[in-house]
């Protein structure tokens, strides 16, 4: 018997129920190219294999990935590596196009599992995922609350974000110490329009949540972005980060970019 790995943050999903919901919510096509992440057992694997022909599976565990080849069958292909560490665009050019993801991912490394997929999202139709559900909650939610921040916005303008439903604790081997919850993300309605410049975008929320707690006039100057250049746009730079839209920040980039292209821009702050 597999005992599960603290340091992998392996909460194994036991719950047929649950694993079966999942896979609904995916509505599959036979010829669909899915990425599953930390499959541990297979409790998803096997309901997935039954709706296509063929799976990819990313497993870090030695002994679950053997377990996984031999108990499977040849329809699933295993990559025993660190999911962090896997080129995500190149795996999409192996499989014919972009892929799908879904899993029940370690909760450990949850923020960095989703800047992987988002980091590569034009390789990515969607993703589904399990992760705690205060991290679900983040990914979905509004201005002017606690939970909105950098994943919230990044997750709301590479994707259209969507809470599917909670997952109590006694679904896992052994239980976690928090709910659980499944979310997906469709990168096929990505917001629009885009920003001009998108790393641009990405490098002003990161530094203006960084200091959440201050104006944007003062995170900006933070970010290296002097006053007077800031007197050349339009803009109220006395609202807080948490108080602008995903359509605010991407207007609000493209009038810094266009003002302030010439200056050695740094993040500060919290970069998570």
């Amino acid at each position: 018997m597999t005992r599960p790995k603290k340091s992998l943050g392996q909460n194994f999903l036991i719950d047929r129920n649950v694993a079966k919901k999942i896979v609904r919510t995916l509505e599959l096509k036979r010829s669909d190219r899915v990425v599953e992440v930390g499959p541990g057992k297979g409790a998803l694997t096997s309901f997935l294999l039954e709706e296509l022909d063929a799976l990819t599976a990313i497993e870090i565990d030695d002994v679950l990935s053997a377990s996984l080849r031999e108990k499977i069958g040849p329809n699933l292909k295993v990559i025993h590596r660190d999911v962090l560490e896997v080129d995500l665009p190149a795996l999409a050019g192996e499989l014919g196009g972009k892929v799908r993801i879904v899993g029940n991912i370690p909760y450990n490394i949850t923020s960095p599992i989703l800047f992987w997929i988002i980091d590569s999202s034009q390789h990515v139709d969607d993703c589904t995922l399990m992760m705690q559900r205060e991290v679900a909650e983040r990914l979905v939610a509004k201005p002017r609350t606690k939970e909105y921040g950098i994943l919230s916005i990044f997750a709301q303008y590479y994707a259209r974000p969507e809470f599917r439903f909670t997952v109590p604790a006694g679904a896992f081997q052994p239980p976690p110490e928090v709910v659980s919850a499944v979310i997906s993300l469709d990168f096929r309605q990505r917001h629009s329009p885009p920003a001009s410049d998108d790393s641009f975008f990405r490098l002003l929320v990161r530094s203006v949540f960084g200091q959440r707690r201050k104006t944007l006039r003062n995170g900006l100057r933070g970010m290296g972005i002097p006053a007077e250049r800031l007197g050349q746009i339009p803009g109220d730079f006395n609202r807080r980060p948490e108080e602008l839209t995903v359509s605010e920040f991407v207007a609000l980039a493209d009038r810094l970019a266009s003002v302030a292209s010439d200056l050695p821009l740094t993040l500060r702050g919290n970069r998570s």
